[in-house]
């Protein structure tokens, strides 16, 4: 039986020194109120009478409380515990005179109670650290299973590896599958508490038990090491001290466990080293190293592998998310370029709103006076802008090809026919003229002929001349005007002129349609092909609205849906006034027609300087149509520029 004995100087320990020598007990003599403490082990306190005011009920009390135990001895007229000291917190009571072997006996009881109540002390704070681990696991899987980016999630799972072992430093590696289907590690991450500043270099090595961390890998099994220099004989893997010789380093501990994912599989290796008895100490001398380094225990084994499970599950997620992200940009791209092939003269236009309407978006985010002072854009509300912006104009896959690339005000079929008609009329003018000359020199002879020809040239030279015009008209009507000027009163004249067919029946120069067609004021779109056009914007909002977006997304199609609104509800789809358009969207409308202003690649119109662009953007802003502070924003940040860097 080891216990400590603590007396306060009343008892003559003499006396009963061969008692207490053959039970193993130690004897402390205490001396003030801050020596009474429990020494870690069972702990009774022998309390004389002459020093009961030395110790307060209070403190005696929390001295049972940490698991020590009383036995009291009495004075000459005590036979009972006295009044001032409570019967709770005696375990023993000695009257005098007392006997060696009587206080030995009460010191064996004592000490009986305080093991016990040591026991389930060291009980109770075994379950509270273990409760405390529980947490600890429990938060740090918490901070894991939320954090998206791949990049931040390793330093995470390290830094918190570190945290929770107290170790100097650590890495991180990654399995990767090659082409050929054989796996190696890639040394993606380090932290070093004690030297930050040692440079870090990625690179891969073979997944083999040569190295340590490639045997963890390898073998599925955790490795601990107390001195990595000396590595027991008959191991395959080794330690390579050229980066502690570099940099005056000293490696020890060393705790190696793989992380294994749901099915598993080793996707990664944890390395931690170097344990410290102070978690905060920086090792900066050789005799620290010494000093403070300590292994690794089985629990920390434990510890760190449950981690590492969760961390495997946490890059598996991770790289899942990624891969998903991947795959919706491919869609996205894919999307595009459906577009985009069905109207190839807007190559790259969707691309080009996207980009400045990000750019517009990190401008916002960057001021710090006017009306949007208070918005702050995430990054995931930036990849929601980007997203809304590449597929703006994807309802376009719903407007008939034709409408959608037509660059003239007559289709080209439309425009050969009426082509046709003019060769047809011309020729059968030729035809007549021909006719009437031979008609005459059949009739008349050669007498008056050479006056004949003449008026007769003269009528077909002035018919053809008309002829002439009348084809120029039509091509001149037929390109796209960008204002509304030009007139088209001479096509009507030509619609009231006819022809004889093939068939003999009488047909105008130009059908109804045509005229209506090439009198078009402004662009190469009649108003029911202008609304078709429009469409797309509602097309596009039916088409998004079945995609069943994630929670950072789900804005996408409402943002996409207005970037043809107006502030003064003169836009469309919805013609919806300026408090209904999110700042996205009005960033969006602007981006959109400077881009469609500026376009070196639309048929039907000259492309627009940039200056000029601006002109055009800022009389819609004073006409109330445009958001004003955005379109400053606009051009303060030269955003409009940034797209073709």
């Amino acid at each position: 039986m080891k216990y400590c004995l603590l007396h306060t100087g009343t008892l003559e320990l003499d006396t009963i020194s061969g008692a207490l020598d053959s039970e193993g007990i130690t004897p402390q003599l205490v001396e003030s109120l801050g020596e009474l403490a429990v020494a870690g082990s069972p702990t009774v306190l022998v309390l004389g009478a002459a020093n009961r005011d030395r110790f307060p009920t209070d403190r005696l009390r929390r001295f049972v409380g940490e698991g020590g135990a009383i036995v009291a001895t009495g004075a000459p007229d005590e036979q009972d515990v006295p009044a001032e000291l409570p019967e709770d917190l005696i375990a023993s009571f000695v009257p005098h005179p007392w006997q060696p072997r009587q206080l030995l006996v009460a010191l064996r009881g004592a000490y009986r109670e305080a093991a016990a109540r040591a026991d389930a002390i060291r009980a109770r704070q075994e379950a509270a650290f273990r409760t405390r681990e529980i947490k600890e696991l429990t938060r740090i899987g918490m901070a894991l299973s939320t954090e998206r980016d791949y990049h931040t999630l390793l330093e995470l799972i390290l830094s918190q590896a570190l945290r929770i072992t107290g170790s100097d430093g650590g890495s991180l590696y990654i399995v990767e599958e090659q082409e050929d289907g054989t796996k190696r590690l890639r040394f993606t991450l380090s932290q070093s508490v004690s030297r930050p500043d040692i440079p870090f270099v990625e690179y891969t090595m073979a997944m083999d038990t040569r190295s340590i961390a490639g045997y963890a890998a390898t073998t599925g099994e955790p490795l601990v090491i107390d001195d990595v220099y000396f590595l027991p004989p008959d191991v395959d893997y080794t330690f390579n001290r050229s980066f502690d010789e570099k940099y005056g380093y000293r490696s020890k501990s060393m705790l190696t466990v793989p992380m294994k994912d749901h099915k598993d599989e080793v996707i990664g290796v944890l390395q931690i080293l170097n344990r410290k008895r102070h978690g905060d100490a920086k090792l900066t001398e050789p005799e620290d190293f010494d000093a403070e380094i300590i292994p690794y225990t089985h629990r920390l084994v434990e510890l760190v592998s449950a981690m590492a499970g969760q961390a495997a599950v946490s890059i598996e997620n991770s790289q899942l998310y990624e891969d998903i992200e991947r795959l919706f940009e491919g869609f996205v791209r894919a999307s595009v370029t459906a577009i985009e092939q069905r109207d190839p003269t807007t190559f790259g236009h969707s691309g080009r709103v996207a980009s400045m309407t990000v750019g517009l978006a990190e401008a916002v985010d960057r001021v710090h006076d006017g009306p949007y002072r208070h918005v702050r854009f995430s990054k995931e509300e930036i990849r929601e802008i980007r997203y809304a912006g590449l597929l703006h104009d994807f309802g376009k896959v719903g407007v008939r090809e034709q409408v959608l690339v037509k660059a003239k005000k007559l289709y080209p079929p439309d425009l050969a026919l009426v082509k046709q008609r003019f060769a047809f009329i011309r020729r059968t003018t030729e035809a007549e003229f021909q006719r009437q000359r031979a008609e005459y020199l059949e009739q008349h002879g050669t007498e008056g002929y050479r006056e004949f020809l003449r008026t007769l040239e003269g009528e077909h030279g002035e018919h053809l001349r008309e002829l002439d015009e009348f084809m120029h008209l039509v091509l001149d009507a037929n390109e796209p005007t960008v204002l509304p000027e030009g007139s088209f009163e001479n096509l009507v004249r030509y619609a009231e002129q006819y022809y004889e067919d093939l068939d003999g029946k009488r047909q105008p120069y130009l059908t109804g349609d045509e005229v209506r067609f090439l009198s078009i004021r402004k662009g190469s779109l009649d108003e029911s092909e202008r609304l078709e056009i429009e469409s797309h914007v509602t097309h596009t909002y039916r088409f998004l609205m079945q995609i069943p977006w994630t929670k950072e997304l789900q804005s996408i199609p409402s943002i996409a849906y207005g970037h043809h609104e107006k502030l003064d509800g003169s836009g469309y789809p919805r013609r919806v006034p300026g408090d209904q358009i999110p700042i996205q969207t009005r960033m969006m409308t602007i981006a959109d027609i400077f881009d469609a202003l500026t376009a070196a690649d639309r048929p039907y119109k000259r492309a627009v300087p940039a200056p000029r662009a601006l002109d055009i953007l800022r009389t819609e802003t004073e006409a109330g149509m445009l958001d004003a502070d955005l379109l400053r924003l606009f051009v303060e940040a030269n955003v409009f520029a940034k797209q073709d860097e």
